[in-house]
């Protein structure tokens, strides 16, 4: 985390923030998210209690002087309180209030049974916003060579750009993996791709013939650039500028290409073609799930049971291969005569 962040925490968030990056081995960006949910709910308190000057705007409230005295008189009633305010004022949608909410809970959590700053957490009843599970969205395999085949072949980064898209359609990386990659990440006599997943956790990904060929030809584009200094020396993927490649830099390449593909209306994103990865390798290769949880670097199989989804065409087979599925009604014409009568001895 970046230190103009800590000079606004009180001590207990600090403790916190320290607990979950260095017990709980958590990413900077874990560590960002949770302070940025937390300040939320810190102002909110500094609300409740009228301690903010009239003119005063929410997002510029501090949170540095926020007393451990008003986390000890909070209760589960107040907890409900602030969901709704989260709701009816700030306009959160169910799934930023549950974040936000399970944000807390471990806050409280932290506080009675680590620190013992507070003697009983009072959210340990708290009930979560239900969230509802809709089908995520992908690429189909025809939509999924329409935004290969479509791409600009005449920008100056069209092997680059390339390159990632397969990567992220192929391997089903997260954006941060991607973009931390680095050059020795890629043995090529392997045929392997050494990703960083969440909690720094490391897996290998083995490559199809698809990657290494494009991997094979943007390196050699990436050999004639000369990284602008010695930090960036390793990076994979370079910026125009001759530094590690931006997320956001990333995030406009997969948003001008789908565009370019005309499928600028489905919504995808970054996180989309890791979910068509998944998907494709699900129903078109027969992937086992457990399998595809190794793929994606997933900690638990529930979660990768999300990309498991079937497609309508999935549900339709299934539907004509039950046994029962040609069965006709026999209609009175079809009948035996015996049918209508008792039989007689």
């Amino acid at each position: 985390m970046k230190q103009k962040y800590k000079k606004d925490c009180p001590d207990y968030l600090d403790a916190f923030l320290v607990n979950l990056k260095v017990i709980k081995d958590r990413s900077d960006r874990t560590e960002e998210a949770y302070y940025i949910d937390i300040r939320t709910f810190l102002r909110y308190l500094r609300l409740i209690h009228d301690d903010v000057p009239e003119d005063a705007e929410f997002e510029s409230l501090e949170i540095k002087d926020v007393p451990i005295d008003w986390l000890k008189t909070f209760t589960l009633t107040d907890a409900y309180s602030y969901l709704k305010y989260l709701k009816d004022e700030r306009k959160n949608s169910v799934k930023t209030r549950a974040r936000k909410a399970t944000a807390i809970k471990q806050l409280f959590h932290f506080l009675c049974k680590k620190s013992g700053v507070i003697e009983e957490d009072p959210l340990n009843d708290l009930e979560l916003p239900h969230i509802n599970q809709s089908l995520p969205k992908y690429l189909t395999l025809d939509e999924s060579l329409e935004l290969l085949q479509n791409m600009n072949k005449d920008s100056k980064n069209y092997t680059r750009d390339y390159c990632i898209l397969v990567l992220f359609l192929n391997c089903g990386m997260r954006l941060s993996e991607l973009v931390g990659l680095n050059l020795n990440d890629y043995s090529e006599e392997n045929g392997t791709l050494r990703l960083l997943g969440k909690g720094n956790k490391e897996r290998i990904v083995y490559l199809n013939n698809a990657c290494i060929n494009s991997l094979n030809d943007y390196l050699q584009v990436r050999r004639q650039i000369v990284p602008r200094s010695a930090e960036h020396k390793n990076a994979m993927f370079f910026s125009a500028n001759r530094t590690r490649i931006a997320r956001r830099r990333v995030q406009q390449i997969v948003e001008e290409n789908i565009n370019l593909a005309g499928l600028g209306n489905k919504g995808i994103t970054t996180h989309k073609l890791r979910h068509t990865a998944a998907t494709l390798m699900y129903q078109h290769g027969n992937v086992d799930t457990l399998v595809l949880k190794d793929i994606l670097g997933h900690k638990s199989i529930a979660t990768t049971e999300i990309y498991t989804h079937l497609s309508n065409q999935n549900l339709k087979d299934a539907a004509d291969a039950n046994p029962l599925a040609n069965v006709k009604k026999i209609t009175n014409k079809q009948k035996k005569p015996s049918d209508n009568e008792d039989d007689e001895e």
